[in-house]
């Protein structure tokens, strides 16, 4: 009696170390290990394992594993759960009851002449199954005995039972602590990675805001390229970096800026289109990656003419400088160190800067442009020069605040578009010039009549109305396009018309739809006032029409873009949809990720939908939908509050 006290308070303070044991401890290994030597004092426990299943999985793995005889497991290795008539310890597991059975019993378990379990065959075996709260069996623990005169009692088995129900709830708490940390670990990854991310996409947004600075600020070809291989070489490693422009009018290159490791010089200048690497990707308008083999494959095949320079390529990748189609060169990014070989991911990345250089090689033209249209103009008329210095100013303030190369294509539009008003305004002004000095000269003769005055007045009437007119439509063009310009630059809020501000937008946007047989269609109250970010509106606006300009419709498809407005209990309802190409629901799925585009190599950013969606969640605080589908255009549903002060 006294043996069975003394056991019996052994058992007690077993099971309050188990629950002591468990709160202190955070590895399941080290507490099952704990629970076996304090089983070793309460009965025989020489052999010993714990085994934890994964039912989803249908695994099992053996986190500790104690025996004289057998090896023990990996206790990381998730072995597949064997069948009941496999395994005792399965059938444990899974039948979720107790199970005892002698040496003699586990020989008569046999299936198709195979061994009832794994390891050597033991005196006595017993298992008990792990179950939790629910009865669901997280798995089982075992004692076995290899020897007659080490025998498990019913008194034994009761009390071995009981430790496992203790040791279930344990492992249930301990699981649950396990699998919260896992979870804290996996989202702390993901947020790292995240971060990561969002730092590369800082990086290159900072990177277009350099490219975009440099459009508005470098003198030469020189100055711009030297600073765009140190933007670039911020991003990727471009230790061998080449920018090589396209000259149409000769059809040839000039290499502007050349740094190798291996030449101190370019090897030539100047050369025709159709020799080296650069006319090669020229040929095919999209970003080229080669190892060496691929490299060292075109060298052999001659699919570049003559090569140009050291063919000893260890990873190369070039991509064209493209704006419409219109060619304005290439930038070549190599290295010679089999450590540095590039990826499809810097590759794309390439091709995306490539393209945005593009965009300021071609917006640097288009001011010279418009400042060589700006001087003629000043020098024929300098009655216009009050209109001139209002394009100017625009065009100054939309250089100095707007970070996104695709103003610079609106600059040259807008230009392009005021030439024929004043053009038409200096043809009347050199006209009336030459009738004042002929009737002034009638009038020295002392030829004037009635008559001729009268045809004078005439003349004096109808250039004064073609000039009226004329400078009339150049203000207005020049009054929505700086009215644009200040808005997409500028973060304020402000009280606006929304459908007298979509006629100014659609009006500045009017350049990229002259000449295309596409209408926009604008059904909105008159009633409608924003108290919100009009910069916001006109991005919006903008970049969902040069989208369907570009990827919707052909150059000479025609169509019809849809923009409705209505206001429901202070939310705005716009509506936006064309009829174009449309999007198969794959390609719909990526719209709005940033650098997506199907016209990568071609011009397409990739950033024109990420960007309205970022503007609609963000500073206007709404929402965006879209539907399309092949043939079927494009549908866009933007929800967003009326005020947002």
């Amino acid at each position: 009696m006294e043996s069975r006290l003394d056991r019996l308070e052994a058992v007690q303070a077993m099971l309050l170390g188990i629950g002591q044991i468990s709160t202190g401890c955070s590895d399941i290994a080290e507490f099952v290990g704990a629970v076996h030597r304090a089983l070793g004092r309460i009965m025989y426990a020489a052999n010993f394992y714990v085994a934890l299943s994964d039912r989803d999985e249908g695994t099992v793995r053996f986190v500790y594993y104690v025996d004289e005889r057998d090896a023990a497991p990996d206790p990381e290795e998730k072995l597949r759960l064997a069948s009941p008539e496999q395994s005792p310890t399965a059938w444990v597991i899974l039948n979720r009851r107790n199970m005892v059975m002698t040496k003699d019993e586990s020989a008569r378990h046999q299936v198709d002449g195979h061994a009832w379990g794994r390891g050597t065959r033991a005196e006595q075996w017993m298992g008990c199954p792990l179950l939790d709260h629910q009865h669901q069996a997280l798995g089982a623990i075992v004692l076995q005995s290899y020897s007659s005169a080490h025998s498990y009692s019913d008194e034994d088995q009761a009390l071995f039972s009981l430790i496992a129900n203790h040791v279930s709830n344990a492992l249930q708490g301990m699981q649950s602590v396990d699998r919260l940390e896992r979870a804290v670990q996996e989202r702390t990854a993901l947020l790292a990675h995240e971060v990561a991310e969002r730092r590369r996409a800082e990086a290159v947004q900072h990177a277009l805001y350099e490219i975009a600075n440099l459009s508005a600020s470098a003198v030469d070809a020189e100055m711009l390229s030297s600073n765009l291989h140190n933007i670039i070489s911020e991003l990727i490693v471009a230790e061998n970096f080449l920018i090589a422009l396209y000259h149409p009018e000769t059809r040839e290159f000039s290499i502007p800026y050349f740094v190798d490791r291996k030449h101190a010089e370019a090897p030539v200048k100047r050369f025709a289109y159709g020799v080296g690497m650069s006319s090669y990707v020229l040929d095919s308008k999209q970003a080229c990656l080669h190892d060496a083999a691929s490299y060292a494959r075109l060298v052999a095949e001659r699919s570049m003419g003559a090569p140009l320079g050291s063919v000893e390529i260890a990873s190369w990748m070039g991509a064209p400088m493209l704006v419409h189609d219109q060619p304005y060169g290439v930038i070549i990014v190599q290295s010679y160190d089999p450590a540095i070989v590039y990826s499809e991911a810097d590759l794309e990345l390439l091709a995306f800067m490539a393209s945005h250089v593009a965009v300021a090689i071609a917006r640097m033209q288009a001011d010279h442009a418009v400042r060589v249209a700006k001087e003629r103009l000043e020098q024929q008329n300098s009655a216009l020069n009050a209109a001139l210095t209002a394009l100017q100013d625009a065009q100054t303030e939309l250089v100095r605040q707007e970070k996104l190369a695709s103003l610079g294509r609106l600059v040259a539009g807008v230009a392009h578009e005021i030439n024929t008003p004043l053009g038409i305004c200096v043809t009347a002004t050199s006209h009336l010039v030459q009738e004042l000095k002929l009737t002034r000269e009638e009038l020295a003769a002392g030829e004037m009549t009635e008559d001729s005055l009268a045809q004078f007045f005439d003349i004096v009437d109808q250039s004064l109305r073609i000039m009226t007119t004329n400078t009339q439509r150049a203000a207005a063009l020049v009054r929505s396009f700086k009215q644009v310009a200040v808005d997409q630059s500028s973060d304020d809020i402000r009280s606006f018309n929304m459908k007298a501000y979509l006629a100014e937008v659609l009006l500045s946007l009017q350049p990229h739809l002259k000449g295309r047989p596409v209408k926009v269609e604008v059904d909105c109250p008159d009633d409608v006032v924003l108290e919100s970010f009009p910069g916001a509106v006109s991005q919006i606006v903008t970049n969902l029409l040069m989208n369907s300009l570009v990827h919707g419709y052909t150059r000479e498809q025609a169509g019809v873009i849809k923009i409705e407005v209505r206001l429901d209990g202070g939310q705005v309802w716009f509506d936006y949809r064309d009829d174009g190409a449309g999007m198969d629901q794959e390609t719909l799925g990526k719209l709005f990720d940033p650098f997506f585009t199907t016209r990568r190599g071609q011009g397409g950013s990739g950033l024109g939908a990420h960007i309205v969606y970022n503007l609609v969640t963000g500073p206007l605080g709404g929402s965006v939908k879209v539907d399309s589908a092949p043939g079927e255009g494009l549908h866009y549903r933007l929800r967003f509050p009326q005020s947002r002060k």
